[in-house]
């Protein structure tokens, strides 16, 4: 279908049409948080379902994913990419100008966008990317023993993403605000208001630090406000741009590192296969975004009655297409639960989203997981669990806490 067509796939009048089955579970619970695997199981069951707890409807197989996220006639995108409506009163924020609008506006803004971050310029950060990796790294194997996630990941990630983006911004700040928003973008529950009250010391210098005086000259920042002075996009949204680049660049990036080395850890067999091969570490990254979806859920909202895989989804609904089980989904994946590295994924994984809203900044993650994970992997013989993974709880992100390793050096 395309994704411009707003007619049902389903031939049958709507109002003949069965409402989708109700799935009475809590997606956002500390147990679905932990391992949303056996939940996700349930909810591939039917092509979509309603969550009561919370009054939406979840689509966890591939397909239906794939539809909910690209066919803005019937799914919109302009209520929100989050669980609650941008476009009602009491909504937490303005709506972001990049990826919670949708076309033809999207359209000229991301093309607008891709001139800032086009290819030649993320290629262009590769060295200095190299070399803060090499350093992580060198660090990191002399210690032995180490946290992956802060000693390793956040230490890279942390350290190269501000300086490219040309903003000074303490670690554990970004930490705390990037938590508030994939926070945000579930339901209004306790773990929403944890993460709002630790942050809520440093919101005024979070509003203010992402201003235009706070840029530093060559960072991208200053290149999105320069496009807005050329009139590349609306006058006063270079602000709102550069908020959405700031949320969305760190935290999953981080998430999905994170996965790729725990599950090398879990399997010397699929290590070895990329230690023998290091072209593999591109494939290990992006399987492990499969497995471990970072970004766990987006929302869209319907326009109106529609249809979906046989179903009526009633009007001004919000839809959340769950990334984390769509990339396990069995119809599409071929022992969906099992490490592959050598399994051809890109395109294919959802983990990035899917049609026009596809992750802008993608090309940044990538180049990030392979500069840190092959700086790592050249110096090791040995990745090692000393200790289970803790995952943080995050209500639509998916991403460890801590990452006991030993890394054994070659």
């Amino acid at each position: 279908m395309s994704a411009l067509s707003p007619i049902s796939a389903d031939a049958r009048p709507l109002d003949t049409l069965p409402e989708p089955p109700v799935l009475d579970e809590d997606p956002f619970s500390d147990e679905n948080l932990a391992n949303p695997y056996p939940l996700f199981e349930r909810m591939r069951e039917a092509p979509v379902v309603f969550i009561k707890p919370h009054g939406y409807y979840a689509v966890g197989r591939h397909a239906e994913s794939g539809i909910v996220a690209s066919d803005y006639a019937r799914f919109t995108v302009e209520g929100g990419v989050g669980l609650s409506d941008i476009r009602k009163p009491g909504a937490w924020r303005t709506r972001s100008p990049i990826s919670e609008v949708d076309p033809p506006e999207h359209t000229g803004v991301r093309a607008a966008l891709q001139k800032v971050l086009s290819p030649l310029v993320v290629k262009q950060w590769r060295e200095k990317f190299q070399e803060r990796a090499e350093e992580v790294a060198e660090r990191a194997v002399a210690k032995g023993e180490v946290d992956g996630v802060s000693d390793v990941v956040e230490a890279f990630v942390l350290s190269v993403f501000p300086e490219v983006f040309g903003v000074d911004i303490p670690p554990e700040r970004m930490t705390i605000t990037g938590e508030l928003n994939f926070n945000q973008l579930g339901p209004n529950n306790a773990r929403l208001e944890r993460a709002a009250a630790r942050a809520e010391p440093v919101m005024a210098w979070y509003a203010d630090i992402l201003l235009r005086k706070h840029m530093k000259p060559g960072g991208f920042g200053e290149a999105i406000y320069l496009a807005e002075d050329r009139g590349e996009f609306a006058a006063g949204t270079a602000p709102l741009h550069v908020r959405s680049f700031f949320r969305a660049g760190v935290d999953t990036t981080i998430g999905g590192i994170g996965a790729t080395l725990n599950l090398l850890a879990r399997h010397p067999e699929q290590f070895a296969r990329v230690k023998a091969d290091p072209a593999l570490i591109k494939g290990a990254f992006e399987e492990a975004l499969r497995l471990e979806s970072p970004a766990q859920v987006m929302f869209r909202t319907t326009t109106g009655d529609v249809e979906l895989g046989g179903y009526r989804l009633k009007a001004d609904t919000k839809v959340g297409y769950h990334m984390g089980a769509a990339n396990r989904d069995p119809r599409q994946w071929t022992d969906p639960d099992t490490f592959d590295v050598t399994r051809k994924t890109v395109g294919v994984h959802r983990a990035f989203g899917h049609g026009s809203h596809v992750c802008i900044g993608q090309m940044i993650s990538r180049l990030e997981a392979e500069c840190i994970l092959g700086a790592l992997i050249r110096r090791v013989s040995a990745i090692e669990p000393t200790g289970p993974a803790r995952p943080r709880l995050v209500n639509a992100l998916r991403t460890l806490d801590t990452l006991p390793l030993r890394l054994v050096r070659a």
